[in-house]
């Protein structure tokens, strides 16, 4: 069959390469320039005009993705060059958190969980409880179920500090809106399924040089076509065979944004038969709605070695405190002292920062960007691993707000605040 895929993100990719595997003649149609929809690598021009490629989202995948791995080793792509793999870990820059052992399932959750810094006994019993409960019913749940629903009941910290990262890292939807159903699933597949389901796959590369480009340059070189920044116009139905803008086809696969397909199948030119159930479905996707990802890229000049622990931090998100998680790109395979965060979008009015500062050990300041300075631990939960001795707070001053000033003298950055207090490096930044 000759069939046209409108969409060369990374559904349109994996179906145009599965659909020329079963021996269709595929046309893969692409909108934008580049391929990759919501997973692409953008470039960009810096100030002094050299090319800079960014990724438009630090995406995360997992070790229990084997069809996406399968794909990228079809087209050339080898996961082990390409993907920084570590095992499960959802820590914060105090330290606290999950970090899952390279284990077998499910000794792997059973000693993260046992060994998570920060909760206390009861709420690691009540997620062993609960994850229990959820193998029984074979990780299966009531239709319409959101993830924030299936897990009502644990207690706060666990919703915020596990749940909430894992289904943000996993499903790219917050737990309010999240599917219950495709949360247990990934749950079954990467925590009790076969050994190192759980990782995390971080790309070294640019995300698309991990699968759409590749992808495309497969599908050229087997004799299919690949058009970018060819929009779709309209769709019609024609004695049993698709139009796409005037040209035919035996089958069409929308892998579009859910505005744009539902578009395309309320304009479409269809007999009165097919019409209603058509007309049906866009009237259903028509409401979905989807969330911008905000990636803010930041650069130390002069480091020489990695600015974390790891290569991946979580953030304590909040509604007006978006930022989700920290990246080292140094850990990655990409530019030293480059650090970058995602998020959802909100005013630069509406985003406050909290910096954890140290001039030598014991003696702790933080300023934060607002009418006032307060501990660095403040919403921080509480933990015996949370020091409780030698803490100080930083002046407080109307004025007192984080400036980075250049140091005199080699060495690391000076960081200083307007009314007076000045750190001599810094060595966590904490999202409060």
């Amino acid at each position: 069959m000759k069939v046209a895929i409108v969409g060369a993100g990374w559904a349109g990719c994996a179906a145009a390469l599965q659909a020329a595997q079963d021996g269709h003649q595929v046309t893969l149609i692409e909108a934008a320039r580049d391929p990759g929809g919501r997973a692409r690598t953008l470039t960009v021009t810096r100030a002094d005009g050299r090319p800079l490629e960014l990724d438009n989202g630090q995406h995360i995948l997992i070790g229990a993705y084997a069809e996406c791995l399968r794909l990228m080793r079809l087209v050339g792509v080898d996961p082990q060059v390409a993907l920084h793999r570590e095992p499960l870990a959802l820590t914060f820059p105090d330290g606290s958190g999950l970090a899952l052992p390279d284990l077998a399932p499910p000794w792997d959750a059973l000693t993260g969980i046992a060994r998570a810094r920060g909760w206390s006994w009861r709420e690691k019993l009540a997620l062993l409880s609960r994850a229990a409960r959820w193998r029984m019913l074979g990780f299966r749940c009531a239709p319409g179920t959101t993830g924030a629903r299936l897990c009502a009941g644990l207690p706060p910290r666990l919703a915020d500090e596990f749940i909430a990262p894992l289904c943000v890292s996993a499903l790219n939807t917050p737990p309010e809106t999240a599917s219950g159903q495709v949360f247990l699933t990934v749950l079954r597949d990467s925590l009790f399924a076969g050994r190192g389901g759980s990782h995390l796959l971080l790309p070294r590369v640019p995300l698309g040089a991990l699968l759409p480009e590749p992808a495309l340059h497969w599908l050229a070189r087997h004799g299919h076509a690949v058009r970018l920044g060819s929009r779709v116009r309209r769709l019609a139905m024609h004695e049993g065979r698709w139009q796409v803008d005037d040209e035919p086809f035996d089958a069409v696969l929308l892998a579009c944004t859910s505005t744009e397909a539902a578009r395309l199948v309320r304009e479409a030119d269809v007999p009165a038969l097919p019409r209603a159930p058509l007309q049906a479905w866009a009237s259903a996707a028509d409401p979905l709605d989807f969330g911008a990802i905000a990636t803010v890229y930041a650069e130390q000049p002069g480091a020489s070695a990695p600015l974390l622990a790891r290569a991946m931090l979580a953030l304590r998100a909040t509604a007006t405190r978006p930022a989700q998680f920290v990246f080292d790109r140094a850990r990655l395979g990409g530019r030293r002292a480059c650090l970058h965060s995602s998020s959802a979008p909100l005013p630069e009015s509406a985003t406050r920062y909290q910096i954890r500062c140290c001039s030598r050990p014991g003696n702790s300041w933080a300023c934060a960007r607002c009418s006032h300075c307060k501990p660095w631990w403040k919403n921080a939960p509480p933990s015996s691993a949370r020091p409780r001795s030698r803490v100080r707070r930083a002046p407080s001053r109307p004025d007192c707000r984080p400036a980075a000033t250049t140091s005199p003298v080699p060495g690391p950055p000076r960081w200083k605040a307007p009314c007076g207090t000045a750190w001599r490096r810094c060595r966590i930044w904490r999202h409060d």
